[in-house]
């Protein structure tokens, strides 16, 4: 019971972990957004969080910065700071949840501790999930909006889904279901019998002891 245990939180960690390097590449590419202009299909438009780019047919590609924080719209400066959090969040939770299940000195006779650590980092990764998934879908539901406004002009090029905009959903699914995992497997291991309460926890030697008639 006690290898089954370990086997599924370290696969729950995989998961997690899988989950958070996901949503910082998301994070970064400017691929949260792109569109072909219709005068030269040669060049594909996309957009990100931090920069606007042009893809041309060769291989080149050219960025630039956005001028301004402010002057973005309301749905990419919100989600500027929800995928940075989300970031902070992943990594604080990895910091945790590594503290639970490594075996280290300082919390050796302490199980009680380890699973503290093990439900912190559970409950980090799952907020994790909440601040990737929030802002790709609001920005995706800006996008589809846009799309089909019919005050824009036929000829005016539409915004649309970016390959980021797939991969952040992804990670903040697998955010979430590690983080769940994670806290259901503590939970679960807490009715578990003492020898196989703690992942770190070594088996006890029995002492030697009287017997007393």
């Amino acid at each position: 019971m006690h290898g089954a245990l370990m086997f599924r939180m370290r696969t729950t960690m995989l998961l997690a972990l899988f989950g958070w390097v996901s949503s910082c590449v998301t994070t970064f590419v400017p691929l949260w957004k792109n569109f072909n202009l219709d005068l030269n299909e040669l060049e594909i438009w996309t957009m990100g969080l931090w920069q606007v780019c042009i893809m041309q047919e060769e291989g080149a590609t050219e960025c630039k910065t956005h001028d301004s924080f402010l002057a973005l719209p309301l749905e990419l400066r919100v989600s500027r700071v929800l995928m940075c959090l989300s970031n902070g969040l992943g990594l604080l939770a990895l910091v945790f949840a590594s503290v639970g299940l490594d075996c280290w000195k300082t919390c050796e006779g302490k199980p009680n501790a380890k699973k503290q650590f093990l439900l912190a980092g559970g409950a980090a990764f799952s907020m994790a999930g909440v601040t990737t998934l929030v802002p790709v879908s609001w920005v995706a539901y800006t996008t589809v909006l846009e799309f089909w406004d019919e005050a824009i002009p036929d000829i005016v090029p539409r915004w649309e889904f970016g390959e980021a905009m797939f991969l952040g959903w992804f990670a903040g699914s697998f955010l979430m279901a590690g983080g769940l995992l994670l806290i259901y497997s503590t939970c679960l291991n807490r009715t578990g019998t003492p020898a196989t309460m703690s992942p770190c926890s070594h088996p006890s030697h029995p002492k030697n002891t009287d017997l007393v008639i």
